[in-house]
């Protein structure tokens, strides 16, 4: 796996292996480097049984918080 695939921002094109909904959670496996992406829910849902088996836990949920400017007019 390169690194550049690893260190991308996630975005709207990414979505849960688990439901179909905006991945913001990216997990590469130690084992065999494989990819798996989550949404914040399935995210939480899955840690505590993945993130001992996993090279990088990319999170981005903080995201989710993060407020747009408003323009004034």
């Amino acid at each position: 796996m390169t690194t550049a695939v690893a260190d991308r921002t996630l975005n709207a094109l990414d979505r849960c292996d688990r439901c179909g909904a905006q991945a913001y959670v990216r997990v590469v496996l130690e084992s065999s480097g494989g990819e798996l992406l989550f949404c914040g829910h399935h995210a939480r849902a899955v840690e505590a049984t993945l993130r001992p088996m996993t090279s990088d836990w990319h999170d981005e949920t903080a995201r989710l918080q993060e407020k747009e400017p408003v323009l004034a007019d």
